[in-house]
């Protein structure tokens, strides 16, 4: 696992960097107005392509070690697991063109994670076996149909709740991170370990993106890294469960309740005032914790300041993670804490959010301002 992790490491290292040379003076001239962008300059957001290689390479090298040499570290990779590769591709190869060209309509981009969907069930036999309530379990024993169709939903709607929290350097490439080594902890837990390696190696892989993301923001994720994490993370949080019965359902809604109630509560505040769900603002709670909570730095270039800015933003974030990754990984098990947990998330980010919104937020919380030059 250790030696697979390192190939998507470096894979992605190094496609990283060729892709950041290679979009110098080619990249596509963004629009200056959107109102979700907090940064200056043209950064490439062609990271989906550097990571979609490290997972490719470092899947291919463990299939063909276990088919042709016998894996000596015990994974059990197979053929299958490639099938992984075939359903993500569609959401993320229809992301990088979004990212190329900014000109895939919203319902085309829904339309290709749908398909991804749609191969996972079908090539996967993805479904969600039971939802850790006695009366709705049963629907599910005597209805799969419905176990295949949120499986459907959730591999659709994943994708773009993390394409919704991409907004700071190393926000939505952190939160995959953590989540998928706390899946694979869990993976590791029940002996399944060929899924704890896929896991492990996207981790990995968001490593080397990383190293080019934050803090210098030399590299986006965009559209395609977004998906490619999203699909990866629902394949690996629906298969988890449904290998294993030991494992709530409820685990990885918790561990994902943040990109998940981010998505859900944008929808309904947009529904509220009348505007399309597709249509992007600047009301996301990590651009509410750029704009009121993180204070500017001084400094003569204006992208170097909002860079700067930029990177203060995520830790804010990764520590609001942390308040579900934790009672998550301990509490897998049990259903009815994970969905109480889940409650107290949603209280949390509902509080947190309209506390940042009525500038209600403790002045110790904000830090020292220091976008003022220093006194002479």
């Amino acid at each position: 696992m250790i030696w697979l992790s390192v190939v998507a490491f470096v894979v992605t290292l190094v496609i990283g960097v060729m892709v950041v040379r290679w979009a110098r003076g080619r990249g596509v001239v963004y629009g200056t107005q959107m109102p979700q962008r907090i940064h200056v300059g043209e950064v490439p957001r062609l990271g989906g392509v550097a990571l979609l290689a490290g997972l490719l390479a470092s899947w291919g090298a463990g299939v063909a070690s276990s088919q042709l040499m016998g894996d000596p570290s015990f994974l059990n990779l197979d053929v299958g697991e490639l099938l992984w590769a075939a359903a993500l591709l569609p959401a993320v190869l229809g992301g990088v063109a979004e990212d190329l060209t900014q000109r895939l309509a919203v319902r085309y981009r829904l339309g290709l994670t749908l398909l991804s969907g749609a191969l996972a069930t079908a090539l996967l036999g993805l479904s969600i076996p039971r939802l850790g309530l006695p009366q709705v379990d049963d629907w599910l024993v005597m209805s799969p149909w419905i176990g295949v169709a949120v499986a459907l939903f959730a591999v659709t709607g994943l994708p773009h709740a993390f394409n919704i929290i991409d907004g700071c350097n190393g926000l939505a490439g952190m939160v995959a991170l953590i989540t998928c080594l706390a899946l694979a902890h869990v993976a590791l837990q029940v002996g399944d370990r060929a899924l704890a390696a896929l896991l492990v190696t996207t981790a990995a892989a968001t490593a080397g993106f990383m190293v080019w993301n934050y803090p210098r923001g030399m590299l986006f994720a965009g559209d395609g890294g977004a998906y490619l994490w999203g699909v990866v993370i629902a394949f690996g949080s629906i298969s988890l469960v449904q290998r294993h019965s030991e494992v709530s359902p409820w685990f990885p809604m918790l561990l994902l309740i943040y990109p998940v109630w981010e998505t859900v509560f944008s929808i309904y505040r947009k529904w509220v005032r009348g505007v399309s769900p597709g249509m992007a603002d600047a009301l996301h709670l990590h651009q509410l914790v750029y704009r009121r909570i993180v204070w500017g730095v001084f400094h003569d270039d204006e992208s170097r300041r909002m860079l700067m800015r930029n990177n203060r933003t995520s830790p804010y974030l990764w520590a609001f993670t942390m308040l579900s990754v934790v009672p998550a990984l301990l509490f897998w098990r049990n259903s009815w804490l994970l969905m109480v947990c889940c409650l107290l998330f949603i209280i949390c980010y509902v509080s947190a959010y309209f506390a940042i919104v009525r500038f209600k937020v403790p002045g110790w919380f904000q830090g020292t301002r220091t976008d003022e030059p220093p006194s002479q």
